[in-house]
Parts: structure tokens; sequence; C-alpha cells
């Protein structure tokens, strides 16, 4: 199953890269993942190793992943090692003045059959959510972050 969303953040590239990036601040806006653990490489970065788990219904899913690209401000993409068969990627691009933010998931249960086609059809919407909240959260976060530190820039300026 592939599921893409995207949606435009006021902040420049390298200010969604900045939270994106950061595997200490993925739990902070990635909607329906409850566990993302470094265990084992870079900490960030390709080679970079994460145990994740996503809440899909009453089941948590999920399994070992590793970053496979890391192309700074513009692309950010794992495989699954163990567990769900996923890839994901966060694309990045600037547009009218901000970024476009792209999140490209892909998932499949292997071997599962006719069981297993199903189980990726009952959970598409359930993870399409979670890619919408995820963005939404994203931008929140992102454009939130531009505020607070052009009112402090403002502030240095008077003293």
């Amino acid at each position: 199953m592939r599921i893409a969303e995207h949606l435009d953040v006021d902040a420049p590239p390298e200010a969604v890269w900045e939270e994106i990036a950061d595997p200490s601040k993925v739990l902070d806006f990635f909607a329906g993942v409850t566990r993302w653990e470094h265990t084992g490489g870079p900490r960030q970065g390709c080679g970079a190793r994460y145990r994740v788990l996503m809440r899909v219904g009453s089941a948590e899913v999920g399994g070992l992943i590793e970053t496979v690209e890391f192309a700074e401000q513009r692309d950010l993409a794992w495989t699954a090692v163990t567990g769900i068969d996923q890839r994901g990627r966060w694309r990045l691009r600037p547009h009218g003045g901000g970024t476009r933010v792209e999140l490209r998931w892909q998932y499949g249960v292997v071997g599962g059959g006719l069981f297993g086609r199903l189980s990726e059809r009952v959970a598409a919407p359930i993870v399409r959510g979670n890619l919408r909240r995820t963005l939404r959260e994203l931008k929140r976060a992102v454009e939130h972050e531009q505020l607070r530190a052009e009112a402090a820039r403002r502030r240095s300026t008077r003293r």
C-alpha cells in the first residue's frame, strides 16, 4: 500500500529540516508513532537505525528501520530491516516563499496472502490519517518556532 500526503509550511526548508532530521523530536509530531528509539549506527544520517512502532487500530506495528537517504534540507528516506515491510520518505522543496513538505509511506504484509492484502486495506485510512496529522503537527511546530525566533530577534534589537 502506498500513501503520500503533502502540505505547505510557511518556513524555509532548513527550518523544516531541523525538525524532521532530529530523531529526538520525531515523537513530538509524528502521529500514531508510539516508539522511535535509536538502536545502532550514527544518531542521524545514512545508516542510523531505529525501532519504530505505529498504532494502527488496537495494534502497534513496525520494526527496525534504517535511514538510507539523507540529503540535507531535501530528502530523508528509510527502509525496513525487520518487521513490517515499509519504506518512507520526507521530501522538502522550496515553494512560494515557504516549503512544500511531502511524506510518503509504503508498507505491506509479506506473504500474508488474502488476509495480508485485506489488513493493508483496512489499515490504509488509519495510516493516511496519521500522515495527515503528522504534517499538520509538523507545520504547527515549525511555524511556531519561526514566530518564537522572530519575537526573540525583535526583543534583542530593542535592547
